[in-house]
């Protein structure tokens, strides 16, 4: 409905760039839209007389019985009251749908890589990795739900200096049988250790860069200790990601590169995009107002935004995305910056059409105090250690409620209720602001919270299980306002999820779910759905059971879980 009423707009405006709002109160219409300002700027019309040109052209655009009324207020805002037909259809589309409202299908023909989560091998997954993890999931599964084919990409920081730095203070000071025990856990302790000794010793530096170059060159004894390292790695994420219901498509490390790196130096080379300066080749990306990059230090080794050029080049020749998304923190900006500038300096592509290239970038991760939290100096907090946090503080709130659950079903509550909160907690919030962990408001059973939504799920889930069946709709009773209020809320799905889908802001779908969830709360107190007489109940048992499923269909887009009874 939402979405006849913006293209009907958009024909006479020839762009999107404009609002429709669902209004609170039908003395106002049940939408408004700003778009009479967009078409005066654009046709340097006078507001008034731009929205009365609208107005005709929406009576033209949209179908016969779509609207009620359209009037001018505000000094160009147009009022719109649709029609009783129009509401009544845009109810029995939702019904229709079912478990499938707002899910494009078939399948488009474009790919999107999303590149997300990240982590590095030989340290425990932090809480710098959860953003990247979260948000970079959330975005996939609105893509995915829109018909796209989507990749999920988890690139493996495997390769590098600091793999140099571990296997020196691995032969200086590991314990061969401590790491067997709790590799990860050791091994990041002794990368902790490295950089406090580094303070004294400054010699180990160069030490470093010279087991890494040795890495490189095949030495097996350190190769041997970084498949070691990466194996036991690798089973450690997939803990942490099946806690979080996270799944990829692939999993590449940056070492997968290496044997492209030589053709990369070369391609570089020969479309002059470098230059060499003492023994190291560096590009200049003056034109797009970069500073100068390194592709290849003088000893030789080469350097991530390296690895990330061949990574760039095979993701083009195996997937041929239209797109591809880089969720990686605000901090990272620079790198992505140059790294997009090269792209455009080389023909990674080979003739082909280049993709749409975009770091979707995020704030930091503070602690209560607001202060950032730290990993390099061995304070960070590991993701293992906040997820199990999370749950238990979520067990307790749960008690506090009487809720009354056998030991196995707690357990389970508990687990899905904790690690909802902490996604909601970051997913509601704009992706480019710090977040920061109150546990106490993210836990909360009230306001917008991850269990306020998943509390107001279960509550619709038992008042279905009470009614037993859900009966055929009778649209003829969809009369009262706060019937029509609900289906016009129900209405704005499709649109939030394609406003995250161009925003790259899981926040917007976030926010609505809140709404819906506050306006359906209040809706089943004021309304009586269960003792309404038949045909009305049967309406109103439609509305909530389509409530149900768009709040359960928004929350694992958000990848959050719902439960049936809280």
């Amino acid at each position: 409905m939402i979405q006849t009423l913006k293209k009907a707009i958009e024909k006479r405006l020839g762009s999107d760039e404009f609002e429709v709002k669902i209004e609170n109160s039908l003395e106002r219409g049940h939408l408004s839209t700003n778009a009479a300002f967009v078409l005066a700027e654009k046709e340097n019309l006078a507001p008034l007389q731009a929205a009365e040109e609208l107005r005709s052209s929406l009576h033209q655009n949209a179908p016969g019985d779509f609207f009620d009324r359209i009037e001018v207020g505000g000094g160009g805002f147009l009022n719109i009251w649709l029609s009783k037909e129009a509401i009544q259809g845009q109810l029995a589309k939702i019904a229709k749908a079912g478990s499938g409202w707002a899910r494009v299908k078939g399948r488009k023909k474009e790919a999107v890589i999303i590149e997300y989560s990240s982590p590095n091998i030989a340290k425990p997954m932090h809480i710098g990795h959860l953003r990247s993890t979260i948000i970079g999931d959330a975005i996939a599964n609105v893509f995915e739900f829109l018909g796209y084919k989507t990749v999920r990409w988890n690139y493996i920081g495997d390769w590098g200096t600091q793999f140099g730095k571990l296997i020196v203070a691995y032969k200086r000071w590991g314990n061969k049988g401590k790491v067997r025990k709790n590799p990860i856990e050791e091994l990041d302790k002794l990368y902790v250790r490295f950089h406090q000794e580094l303070k004294e010793h400054p010699e180990l530096e160069a030490e470093g860069r010279e087991e890494f170059h040795k890495l490189e060159q095949g030495n097996k004894g350190n190769r041997k200790l970084w498949r070691w390292f990466k194996k036991e790695s690798l089973k450690e994420f997939g803990k942490i990601y099946n806690r979080l219901g996270i799944n990829f498509s692939v999993h590449v490390g940056e070492a997968y590169y290496e044997k492209d790196l030589t053709g990369i130096i070369d391609l570089l080379k020969e479309e002059k995009v470098v230059y060499e300066s003492e023994g190291a080749l560096i590009a200049d990306l003056e034109r797009f107002g970069l500073p100068p990059a390194m592709v290849r230090k003088s000893d030789g080794s080469t350097l991530y935004l390296t690895r990330d050029i061949a990574s760039l080049k095979h993701r083009i020749k195996e997937y041929d995305p239209k797109k591809i998304l880089y969720v990686v923190a605000n901090e990272q900006a620079l790198h992505f910056s140059q790294l997009f500038a090269l792209a455009k300096s080389t023909d990674l592509a080979e003739g082909a059409a280049m993709p749409e290239l975009t770091h979707v970038k995020f704030g930091l991760v503070r602690g209560e105090t607001g202060k950032k939290f730290s990993s390099r100096e061995g304070t960070g907090i590991k993701l293992e250690e906040l997820l199990s946090r999370a749950v238990e503080l979520a067990k307790q709130a749960l008690v506090e409620r009487d809720v009354s659950f056998k030991k196995d079903e707690m357990k389970e509550v508990s687990e899905t209720v904790g690690i909802g909160a902490v996604k909601y907690n970051d997913l509601s919030q704009n992706r480019l602001s710090d977040i920061v962990f109150d546990w106490d408001k993210m836990l909360s059973f009230d306001g917008n919270s991850g269990p306020y939504l998943q509390y107001t799920y279960a509550r619709l889930r038992s008042i279905l299980k009470k009614a037993r069946r859900v009966p055929k709709l009778d649209l003829s009773t969809l009369e009262s306002e706060s019937d029509q209020a609900l289906v016009l809320k129900l209405a704005e799905f499709p649109d939030v999820l394609e406003r995250v889908r161009r925003s790259y802001m899981p926040s917007y779908l976030a926010s609505y779910l809140h709404e819906l969830a506050k306006q359906v709360n209040s809706y089943y107190h004021s309304e009586p759905v269960l003792y309404s007489e038949p045909s009305l109940r049967a309406l109103r048992l439609n509305l909530v059971k389509s409530t149900a499923i768009t709040l359960r269909n928004g929350l694992r887009l958000l990848g959050i879980k719902t439960i049936e009874r809280m």
